[in-house]
């Protein structure tokens, strides 16, 4: 009998290396709330990226969850641009 692991979420499971996962679930969640702000302005790509200092391209990519396009980095600057906080919490990993 094979007892599968639990994953705490879906990028644990699917990357081997525990780092890589964390990226992509950090930026998994810069993306979703990015979605839903530009949802909730109800504004199209171009005027989005205008507004967050990106191309229409990049927020295409970011509208198809295209996570691999975007870094940590581009997210926080996209997110302040859009009137969104970031907040940091550092904890020791378990």
């Amino acid at each position: 009998m094979t007892l599968s692991r639990p994953y705490d979420n879906i990028f644990e499971a699917l990357e081997d290396d525990p780092a890589v996962a964390e990226s992509l679930r950090i930026r998994s969640e810069m993306m979703i709330r990015l979605r839903d702000r530009i949802a909730q302005e109800a504004v199209g790509p171009e005027d989005a990226a205008r507004s967050m200092g990106v191309t229409g391209d990049s927020i295409k990519d970011l509208m198809s969850g295209k996570i691999d396009r975007f870094t940590i980095d581009s997210l926080v600057n996209m997110l302040f641009r859009a009137g969104i906080h970031t907040e940091l919490i550092l904890r020791q990993a378990a």
